[in-house]
């Protein structure tokens, strides 16, 4: 079948269905939930969607440990649900990207199930196994650490074996060296492209092979062992014959969840004439503004920007990038890339979408960015859902440390946590935002009465109808698909300046992100010249000529 390459003229809106739209009023969003607002995703432009994990689970992180590929969970609904909301979203011209999570299953899976029981088990090899060291073998095979804390390794009594787990120990590793596992996983993605499946975002994809006899890693108080699992030995072999097996066969997508991607690994995984994924995730640009990817610290814009450039330059013409500020592990970008935004949030919003989506790449919009939900103002550890951080509580709670050692995390989290990013949908100014009319699984924010849908619909100055008209733009515009990419003053620390250009047609994007007015010298070569302004957010323009630009002043030009 012919490959369309369809994602590089799309539009793709991320749903966390636990907090998108709740049907049933249990307080946890659902299928049915999503059908209902399917109108909503088509008038705002969208062109694909990607859902987060659907699968039967039993939620020890949020949908990410399956214990059923081919089924739905039951708080989401049913299988006829999933074919209903994927017909109405083909009906309106909506693609839909499922979550592929196939690092690891649920220690509930059956596989694993089976596994536990006996190393002559035919699914014991489904995942990875160590004896355990020391005169009792009681001591764990390494070092490696979970991603969300404490060893990444589980004893199991039936086999006296420890299980690797790089997530929760209710989600083993599955070994992807078993032959028998990689075809299990390629049945799976045959599964849902032929029931109307169009793509699969593949988690931690750079996790899934691992360096032989699993060597103890370098200290890392965050990560250890990463250098043994990331971009492992075999993983372009997988990749390809995953693709080359079942992927070639579907005009789909695919964009790979990139830990420790950067542009030369970015360009391994998405070179088309590699034929392994489509796109991928790297997270360098969110990462500016973390120490160690944990901790918070300043954002640079200056770096930022290096970073941007990189990616646009370093997989043009071969690869693919993936524009996104937020996602269901991301904190909202507001106030993170923009600071105090005081009564500027419209412009701040407005000025972030312009910033980003104008650059080459496919872009993502999470739920609730088109209208500039923000941050949720968490004032204790208690109102926290995120596993990583209950699991930080529980290690403050035993080993009884310093007092001021939940003062500290509380100003950690306040900045970092995931739960930002997953605070219900807030879609009008009633009770729990109109996502329920139960109790919410997690906190509604609480300016949903100032930041909602239905009001913002309502306003054509509004974010929400920005979005709109940013999306509409954006899709089948050749300069922005195609062009290249030109910076303007790298090292400012207020200003993002770039332009594409495309067959003797330009665009020319100027982002202040700063809450203040900023002095900019246009560059001489559009000094003079007739420029259209085609996206801005403010009322007023002085045209290609130096300025004082407004606080979070942003506008595109077509020249």
């Amino acid at each position: 079948m012919e490959r369309t390459r369809w994602y590089k003229d799309a539009f793709i809106y991320q749903i966390y269905p636990r907090s998108f739209c709740d049907s049933n009023g249990d307080g946890i969003g659902d299928l049915r939930g999503i059908i209902s607002k399917l109108d909503y995703l088509k008038e705002l432009g969208i062109t694909c969607v990607w859902l987060s994990p659907c699968y039967k689970s039993p939620n020890d992180d949020n949908g990410y440990d399956i214990s059923n590929y081919r089924d739905i969970m039951d708080e989401f609904g049913t299988l006829e649900d999933w074919d209903e909301m994927v017909k109405g979203m083909h009906d309106r011209g909506i693609k839909l990207v499922m979550d592929l999570v196939s690092n690891h299953t649920s220690d509930e899976h059956f596989w694993f199930q089976e596994a536990k029981k006996s190393r002559d088990n035919p699914y014991h090899d489904y995942y990875i196994w160590r004896e355990g060291k020391g005169k009792n073998k009681k001591k764990v095979p390494n070092n490696w650490t979970s991603r969300f804390g404490g060893t990444a390794w589980e004893y199991n009594e039936a086999t006296d074996e420890f299980y690797l787990h790089l997530f929760t120990r209710k989600q083993p590793d599955l070994n992807w060296d078993n032959p028998k596992v990689r075809k299990e996983i390629q049945d799976i993605v045959k599964y849902w492209l032929d029931r109307g499946c169009d793509g699969f975002r593949c988690d931690v994809i750079t996790y899934i092979s691992k360096e032989e006899g699993l060597p103890n890693g370098k200290f890392n108080p965050f990560a250890c062992g990463d250098e043994h699992f990331t971009h492992g030995p075999h993983i372009h072999e997988y990749l390809h014959e995953l693709n080359v097996k079942v992927l070639s066969n579907y005009d789909c997508m695919t964009v790979g969840e990139g830990p420790g991607v950067n542009v030369d690994t970015g360009l391994l995984y998405t070179d088309e004439s590699r034929r392994e994924l489509d796109t991928v995730f790297s997270f360098e640009h969110v990462e500016v503004d973390t120490i160690m990817q944990a901790l918070p610290k300043k954002f640079n814009l200056a770096k930022l920007k290096r970073i941007f450039e990189k990616y646009q330059h370093g997989l043009r013409g071969k690869g693919w990038n993936s524009l996104f500020f937020e996602n269901h592990d991301q904190p909202r970008s507001l106030p993170r890339f923009t600071g105090d935004y005081g009564d500027k949030h419209d412009e701040a919003a407005k000025m972030l979408a312009m910033a980003l989506y104008m650059m080459q790449g496919t872009p993502y919009v999470y739920e609730g960015q088109e209208l500039g939900m923000t941050n949720y103002p968490f004032k204790s550890l208690d109102e926290f859902e995120d596993v990583l951080v209950r699991y930080v509580i529980d290690v403050i709670d035993k080993i009884k440390v310093i007092p001021w050692a939940k003062k500290v995390a509380l100003k950690v989290f306040q900045k970092r946590a995931r739960d930002h990013g997953r605070t219900p949908m807030q879609w009008d100014d009633s009770e729990n935002a109109g996502f329920t009319v139960g109790k919410p699984w997690l906190a509604v924010n609480p300016n949903y009465k100032e930041i909602n849908a239905k009001k913002e619909m309502a306003d054509e100055n509004s974010v929400w109808h920005f979005y709109k008209k940013l999306i509409a733009y954006r899709l089948g515009n050749p300069i922005i698909i195609n062009g290249n990419f030109r910076q303007y003053y790298p090292s400012s620390k207020d200003v993002f300046c770039y332009e594409r250009e495309y067959e003797g047609k330009k665009l020319f994007v100027i982002a202040n992100f700063k809450n203040k007015y900023v002095p900019f010298r246009m560059p001489k070569e559009f000094v003079g010249k007739q420029g259209k302004v085609v996206l801005q957010n403010y009322a007023d323009d002085p045209g290609l000529c130096d300025r004082i630009l407004k606080p979070y002043e942003a506008v595109v030009y077509e020249l």
